[in-house]
């Protein structure tokens, strides 16, 4: 069956979602990135289960991340994905993978670079899945708001219906 066959299976499938914000500075006033994801999510009528801002701290992320995958089929998360000492969500979410998705990785750097130059590199942005059935989708965006916006609008909600299916089908 061909992708596109997959993709118009799932087409009209309203997606149980959580965001989570990974931030030692924002707060619920001021998660202009969290914002975008919910919005971007409920206008293109999935749901938004769950949101929750956590510290940068490895065993908050991890916390946090288990918490969500019950009831949500999909997380996205902001922040914590470039390089720095204190970004810890890339770390997290790879030693809660059962399997990766490293697609979206790569084609999130192409087309980040595609808007700022070399310094796309620095972006460990990732996806995989995980959670107690393993058939919960992770996706882990930077936390910037031009970020977030490219990876929903380019890559995660024309997707996203079709990932969770795929997610969700018997071996």
């Amino acid at each position: 069956m061909s992708a596109e066959h997959h993709r118009q299976r799932a087409a009209g499938r309203s997606v149980a979602s959580a965001v989570l914000t990974v931030s030692d500075t924002r707060t619920a006033a001021t998660d202009a990135s969290g914002d975008h994801i919910a919005m971007a999510l409920e206008a293109a009528g999935h749901s938004v289960l769950a949101r929750e801002i956590v510290r940068d701290d490895a065993e908050a992320i991890r916390t946090a991340l288990l918490r969500l995958a019950e009831p949500a089929r999909v997380v996205i998360a902001t922040g914590g994905t470039g390089i720095a000492g204190r970004d810890r969500t890339v770390r997290v979410a790879e030693s809660l993978f059962t399997s990766e998705i490293p697609g979206f990785g790569e084609l999130f750097r192409l087309l980040s670079y595609r808007e700022i130059g070399a310094a796309a590199m620095l972006s460990r942005a990732c996806a995989g899945l995980y959670g107690p059935d393993g058939r919960t989708v992770l996706f882990c965006c930077p936390g910037s708001t031009a970020a977030v916006r490219l990876a929903m609008d380019a890559l995660i909600l024309p997707e996203l219906a079709h990932v969770a299916a795929e997610a969700e089908r018997e071996a």
